[in-house]
């Protein structure tokens, strides 16, 4: 049997035959349901804009995407940072961008990588199912888009950004962390948002429009609560965590176009919120994926020994992991913790020990690892992935121990090692690392007086004794003044149950600590 390819070159028709050797042993080995593939093969600059429209195949002008433009295409032309080899979008088909520049080997492994490791995540994991509508985002991109670009055009460019500004720098607060109701479809937010126009347009009347004093809008029913008691209203569902929502259904300084670009910010937050949650699982999978891939292309005489010795550098140095006394190390690698993890549940399933029986009881019983690994991708995310099937010997293997710091002391503890003591702890400490519960800061809208002096009153729950940073808190606080234009108030909610100091935020005086 001819080998897909020999040497480094490749053109389009090699790209086909790799994909068509590549798509049975996904498919039918591995069982992977994936989205219909779109492959696109980009140049270095395009690279570097995808990065900088943070991975997005089309997004609405900002000034921040081309200042991260500029940067990263500095770093990458001296040399000290190197592109990512491919790129994947969350959409229905699946887009993956592969850099002109790679060698035949680097397009082989990054289409097992993306276009079905990546892409059977994405279809599969329970967050993006619920959360995202791969089907239509491309469709809510382009409708954000132009719609950025008609705002611009009507009330200007300084005027928009004064908007987006404040709203990226609320965006990790702008997200729906537990469900409510089923999230609305991008092509259904497309309609309603067309919808709202063309009523705005329609019923406007400026006489009415400057003397009457406006209600808050919201395209939720029974949104405000209706007191008869002379009572000021408050809006329900109170506390909120999603304060870009909040905020985009009851500021009252804000226009009917500045609440639609909220909603984008918004909805493009929400969409990349299950990608935070699964970082190690997502890479660790598709990591997994393209290793088999290239091993069994190699079995079956597809791929010559120099590809496979390219192959084994390229991967070797994916999974690298420095050591915690290297100057290096800067944490996990994801690619590197979650193949560990991927492999070590076939091992299981193979072969399990005693050992693994006690610790790891969910794989009791589990003879097909296939199968076993498509649950897991399924039905997890970093948190509870990690608490289910992290094994004591992969602890072992990885070397992992726990500190521990008091508060003001200098030293740390070496609290729990990789032995019988210290495996469990080990598991819930590296599982907590990767908790968004725990490492996103918890800041709810608790109260908003819509009829008097209109104060906004937002607490943030102390966890582990750790407190916002005073500069970014301040900072945050003067883009929540831009976009409630009343004074704000953001208290601290200590873990003794006691609500005390924090900030306060007025249009006109600045941020002041309380």
């Amino acid at each position: 049997m001819a080998f897909l390819y020999e040497g480094a070159a490749w053109d389009a028709d090699l790209l086909r035959r790799v994909y068509d050797a590549i798509e049975p042993i996904a498919r039918d080995e591995l069982g992977l349901d994936v989205y219909p593939n779109q492959r696109q093969v980009v140049s270095s600059e395009q690279m570097l804009d995808a990065y900088a429209s943070v991975g997005m195949p089309s997004m609405y002008k900002h000034w921040s995407f081309g200042k991260k433009f500029a940067r990263e295409d500095a770093l990458y032309r001296r040399g000290m940072r190197e592109l990512a080899y491919e790129l994947v979008i969350n959409s229905n088909p699946c887009i993956s961008f592969y850099l002109e520049d790679s060698t035949a080997t680097m397009q082989t492994l990054t289409t097992a990588h993306a276009a079905f490791g990546h892409n059977h995540f994405f279809k599969n994991n329970y967050l993006f199912k619920e959360w995202t509508d791969a089907g239509s985002v491309l469709d809510y991109l382009q409708f954000a888009q132009g719609y950025v670009a008609k705002c611009e055009d009507r009330y200007g460019i300084e005027a928009v950004e004064h908007i987006l500004d404040a709203a990226h720098a609320l965006m990790p607060q702008g997200v729906f962390r537990a469900k409510r109701s089923p999230p609305l479809s991008y092509s259904k937010q497309i309609e309603r948002a067309k919808a709202r126009r063309h009523y705005e347009a329609e019923r406007f009347n400026e006489l009415w429009y400057r003397t009457v004093p406006q209600s808050p809008v919201g395209d939720d029913e029974e949104e405000y609560t209706s007191l008869s008691d002379g009572k000021r209203p408050m809006p329900l569902r109170l506390p909120e965590e999603n304060i870009l929502y909040f905020l985009e259904k009851n500021s009252p300084s804000l226009d009917g176009w500045q609440r639609e670009l909220l909603r984008i910010v918004r909805s493009i937050a929400q969409y990349f919120h299950p990608q935070r949650q699964t970082k190690v699982m997502n890479e660790g999978c598709a990591t997994f994926v393209h290793h088999y891939i290239m091993n069994r292309l190699w079995e079956k005489g597809l791929l010559p020994e120099s590809a496979m010795l390219e192959f084994a550098d390229m991967h070797s140095m994916v999974i690298t992991q420095p050591e915690f006394d290297d100057p290096r190390f800067t944490g996990f690698n994801p690619y590197k913790l979650g193949f560990e993890m991927m492999c070590d549940i076939r091992r299981m399933c193979e072969n399990p020990t005693e050992e693994d029986l006690h610790y790891v009881p969910s794989l009791v019983g589990k003879t097909d690892w296939r199968a076993a690994l498509r649950e897991a991708w399924a039905e997890h995310r970093d948190e509870s992935f990690i608490l289910q099937y992290l094994s004591p010997k992969l602890m072992r293997d990885m070397r992992l121990f726990s500190l521990s710091r008091v508060e003001g002391e200098r030293h740390v503890t070496v609290e729990h090692i990789h032995d019988p003591h210290g495996y469990r702890h080990v598991r819930r400490t590296l599982a907590g690392m990767y908790d968004a519960g725990r490492s996103d800061p918890d800041i709810q809208v608790v109260g908003a007086d819509l009829r008097g002096d209109r104060t906004l009153k937002l607490r943030y729950h102390v966890v582990d004794g750790s407190r916002l940073a005073d500069d970014d808190a301040k900072k945050v606080m003067q883009y929540l003044t831009r976009l409630w234009r009343y004074p704000i108030l953001l208290e601290y909610a200590h873990e003794d149950g006691k609500v005390r100091d924090g900030f306060s935020a007025t249009p006109d005086s600045g941020v002041k600590r309380i």
